[in-house]
């Protein structure tokens, strides 16, 4: 990677791309939908039509997570400022349209640079284009890759403080398991004496849940069958996308949403030379959504290697917002 920036002001200073290709998603979903519950990994939703749908569920009244989150950031934001070191590195991992990530820069001191890290190549060039833009003299180094993996930071990102920044309670679509993996490898990333911000879901009414990931607009639906009009664009599959439907249910025994993709009849469907065959009924699990209580999440974090200093939540306590920091 290199080391410095070099772009006009308003432009992106320098691009990484560590992006999966197409033979990577054909062996995840080749793999997934031959296993007896048959599943796709959910950082396959977040193509440039998912990345704009899930845009789109984020402006949903029934989807409670990204305007309360936002009210917290906007509540808690100064004394986020006052607790990080001037000059660091804004690292968000899943930056998406990197709209919250704006609370922080208004008023971080003096950021030394912006590294956002996101899967869909064309999102994340065009949101980082637009925040370059809004921030001229901000150093912008996105980064197209997927965050739970192995990377490194630009080495003009590397400077005394480093904050990372998770909204959006993402955390939640990890296994209890590998969300602890993930926070370890968020530690590794930022390195010694960061401090990560990191949005959860906490759990409530199962009627806001229900409501939430089942939308009466049917964009949520969109946004999952989405996965299966990606098998057919890019794995020259031959699913029949109509004869899909929309599941979102709550697990209380794992305290979880979980996301479904039911065959509406059985059938048989071709992708990449291979045969899958589906009962009536028959679903595809593609997303979890864990939702925590806050002495679990903290106990998660501690688990995970990093101190937990701050919390914060809006007054119905749908939502938290927690300030993590890694030893020095």
């Amino acid at each position: 990677m290199s080391g410095g920036p070099a772009a006009a002001v308003g432009e992106i200073d320098d691009f990484h791309d560590l992006g999966d290709d197409v033979e990577a998603f054909r062996a995840d979903v080749l793999r997934g939908l031959s296993q007896p519950q048959k599943q796709l990994p959910c950082k396959y939703f977040y193509d440039e039509r998912g990345s704009r749908l899930f845009d789109r569920i984020c402006e949903l009244d029934a989807y409670y997570p990204t305007r309360t989150e936002m009210r917290i950031l906007e509540d808690c934001c100064n004394e986020i400022a006052a607790l990080t070191a001037g000059g660091a590195s804004l690292v968000e991992f899943g930056s998406g349209a990197s709209r919250k990530v704006r609370l922080l820069l208004d008023r971080l001191d003096r950021p030394n640079a912006y590294i956002p890290i996101d899967i869909s190549r064309e999102h994340l060039l065009a949101a980082a284009r637009t925040l370059a833009a809004d921030y001229p003299t901000l150093v912008v180094l996105p980064i197209c890759a997927d965050y739970t993996g192995s990377l490194a930071l630009p080495d003009w990102a590397m400077s005394d403080a480093r904050l990372g920044f998770f909204p959006g309670s993402t955390i939640g679509n990890f296994e209890p398991r590998a969300a602890r993996a993930f926070l370890r490898g968020a530690a590794g990333i930022l390195g010694d004496g960061a401090s990560l911000v990191i949005g959860v879901d906490l759990k409530k009414d199962l009627r806001i849940l229900h409501e939430a990931y089942n939308d009466p607009l049917g964009v949520t639906a969109d946004f999952n069958l989405n996965l299966l009009r990606r098998i057919n664009a890019e794995l020259g599959g031959n699913v029949d996308i109509a004869s899909f439907a929309h599941d979102a249910r709550y697990n209380d025994d794992l305290g979880r949403i979980e996301m479904h993709l039911v065959s509406e009849r059985a059938q048989t469907v071709d992708i990449a030379g291979q045969r899958f065959t589906f009962r009536a009924g028959e679903t595809i699990h593609t997303e979890n959504s864990y939702k925590y209580d806050l002495d679990q999440f903290r106990a998660l974090a501690n688990d995970a290697g990093w101190s937990h200093d701050r919390v914060w939540c809006d007054e119905d306590r749908l939502f938290s917002v927690h300030y993590l920091s890694t030893a020095t």
